[in-house]
């Protein structure tokens, strides 16, 4: 009948209820280091701990959902010696496990190359991982296309 997406959604945060937003931005507080406890972060938040507990196992940034999946990556990567050998180092770097690699042939000097990562043992989360593989010279366009 519909499609099986196992209840994970990307939303928009303004279309979400108050409580939600307020339980997501207890959350970075906390996350930040800008308050110790909970009591703290509820009540900066003007949000109930009943409230912040029904929600909080339910909300997160898009890239702390991506933790203990495979993701794919799809580069863009000009036609130059060791571009993708430096991508595939920083993702090494980090304790990402590369599953698969697959790079097309060069067309106008750029090259496509999705490869897909295991991030149960990453160092860091994956923006981390990303804005490393973009300050890798070479690499034109980045973006996650997939996860699992």
């Amino acid at each position: 009948m519909g499609i099986d997406m196992n209840g994970v959604y990307l939303v928009r945060e303004e279309i979400l209820p108050k409580s939600i937003r307020k339980t997501i931005l207890a959350k970075e507080m906390i996350h930040r280091g800008e308050v110790l406890t909970v009591n703290e972060a509820v009540a900066k938040a003007n949000l109930s701990r009943s409230a912040y507990y029904k929600y909080k196992d339910y909300v997160f940034p898009f890239f702390e959902a991506t933790r203990d999946k495979i993701i794919t990556l799809s580069l863009s990567i000009r036609r130059q010696s060791g571009v993708l050998r430096d991508v595939l180092g920083v993702i090494a770097a980090a304790e990402g496990n590369v599953m698969t690699v697959n790079q097309g042939l060069p067309m106008q000097g750029t090259a496509r190359v999705d490869i897909a990562v295991e991030t149960i043992y990453l160092k860091g989360d994956l923006q981390a991982l990303m804005d490393g593989i973009n300050r890798v010279a070479g690499v034109e366009r980045l973006e996650v296309i997939a996860q699992s």
